[in-house]
């Protein structure tokens, strides 16, 4: 049986098929991701740099106001890309060694991540690390809807299955 993972505190986990889910930013959609991606199998956590904003935080879950250890089990849902922590978090999320970065966000704009990273000097090879959009595209509209796609994406990614994120 696999050691529990205290991400939180940066314990990862024994098992390296056990999966890492981190979403960013307290959000309906990250309570999706949360509660769903427990019901799967991952380790879940919250990262929210703003403590006063972690008021939407799903029962049983807390909050982190620093950012986990990161290792190659874990994956990386941004799920507010209009904060203006965007190119901070992401930069410190790219300096640790996560398998797996994806922005929310409607594909058809421009992400906003890139000008953030690129603003701070992170190097073009390190922000192509970064996906958007992400999930599968299943025409997705609301939380519970974005999180299905999301984690669809990230399971059919971690299968080595072709659902994948392209749109």
């Amino acid at each position: 049986m696999s050691e529990t993972c205290d991400v939180a505190h940066g314990k990862a986990a024994a098992d390296p098929d056990v999966r890492t889910l981190v979403a960013v930013f307290a959000s309906p959609v990250s309570r999706y991701l949360l509660k769903f991606a427990r019901d799967l199998g991952y380790h879940v956590a919250l990262f929210e740099p703003d403590a006063a904003r972690a008021t939407d935080v799903p029962d049983g879950f807390e909050a982190a106001t620093t950012l986990p250890a990161l290792d190659g089990t874990a994956d990386v849902v941004v799920t507010d890309h209009h904060r203006p922590e965007l190119g901070e978090v992401l930069k410190a999320a790219l300096g640790q060694e996560p398998r797996w970065i994806g922005v929310l966000g409607n594909p058809r704009h421009p992400g906003p991540h890139v000008s953030a990273l690129q603003g701070l000097g992170v190097a073009e090879a390190d922000i192509a690390r970064v996906h958007r959009p992400v999930g599968l595209n299943i025409g997705s509209r609301t939380p519970p809807e974005i999180a299905v796609a999301t984690l669809a994406g990230l399971l059919a990614d971690r299968n080595d299955r072709p659902g994948g994120f392209d749109f």
